[in-house]
């Protein structure tokens, strides 16, 4: 395609757009909300995925030691459990760090723990980290037929539940991100169709002129693009102003929720709905076109 040319396919774009003003407003507008509503889903679904993946990461086996242990029979212990598949990190709580752990939880009510005495009723144990998720359930089984160990914890359905829940979650993101993707291009499909409708019959001359299906075809295609930009620029402007805003508070009032730092998380967010409102303007002003090139 020569330069000339493709400059004319601009202009005659740009053109289009000036002379349907409003219509290109209300396109711009469509264009705008749909990817905003998208791009607010596809925030809320990758922070929910984002939290899901931190919860997971801090789920962990409690190895509770048999009593009457030597120093060596538990450090073996501790060996032995660093070499199973997929352990990446052992830590030995001592009955005394038990305990003092036990009355900084109990707090005011350390008193309870007086009739006690000198006596210290916990187990030794080891704290192991896995490396996936799907790991805690193997490796604690594996541990349970370790000689000298007690029994191992992971709070079995607590951790089947938050498994299922980010499964959930996961599926169900990608499902409505999908439908909420084909919405926003059948919407701008539609809007465009308006456009093209109203200039039908410029459409009909220019093919009775003898004007090639891709040469009439051009400047709807860069209009759809320029559309479908200019919608998810603003789409992506009050998306990096409102995630901004809620990190803001969630910060001040709930602090201890794991959300995506705003860099690069938004930069790449943006990149992407820039990109997909260009597709979605470009195959929106295609699939228009269909009905009308066949004169």
């Amino acid at each position: 395609m020569k330069i000339r040319t493709f400059e004319y396919f601009i202009r005659e774009a740009i053109s289009s757009l000036r002379h349907n003003s409003l219509m290109s407003i209300a396109s711009v507008s469509t264009v705008a909300l749909s990817l905003l509503i998208l791009g607010l889903f596809l925030v809320m679904v990758l922070n929910l995925n984002h939290m899901a993946s931190a919860l997971e990461s801090q789920v962990q086996i409690s190895v509770y030691l048999q009593d009457n242990l030597t120093a060596q029979q538990m450090r073996a212990i501790g060996e032995q459990i660093t070499k199973l598949p997929g352990v990446t990190q052992v830590t030995f709580v001592s009955k005394d760090e038990a305990l003092a752990r036990f009355k900084q939880r109990l707090g005011e009510q350390q008193g309870l723990l007086s009739a006690l005495g000198d006596t210290n009723p916990l187990p030794n144990s080891y704290e192991i980290k896995v490396d996936k998720p799907e790991n805690v359930k193997p490796v604690a089984q594996a541990v349970e037929k370790i000689k000298g160990v007690e029994n191992a914890r992971f709070g079995q359905e607590v951790v089947d539940r938050l498994f299922h829940l980010t499964r959930m979650v996961r599926i169900f993101g990608v499902v409505i991100i999908i439908f909420l993707a084909l919405a926003a291009l059948f919407i701008i499909a539609n809007t465009i169709r308006i456009t093209v409708f109203a200039r039908r019959k410029e459409i009909g001359i220019m093919k009775y002129v003898g004007a090639t299906d891709w040469f009439i075809r051009w400047p709807f295609l860069i209009e759809g693009m320029i559309l479908g930009f200019s919608g998810a620029l603003i789409a992506v402007v009050l998306l990096n102003e409102t995630y901004a805003v809620l990190t803001q508070q969630v910060y001040e009032s709930l602090a201890f929720l794991p959300l995506i730092p705003k860099q690069p998380f938004l930069t790449n967010l943006s990149i992407v709905l820039l990109v997909l409102g260009t597709t979605i303007g470009a195959l929106g002003s295609t699939i228009s076109l269909k009905r009308f090139m066949k004169v």
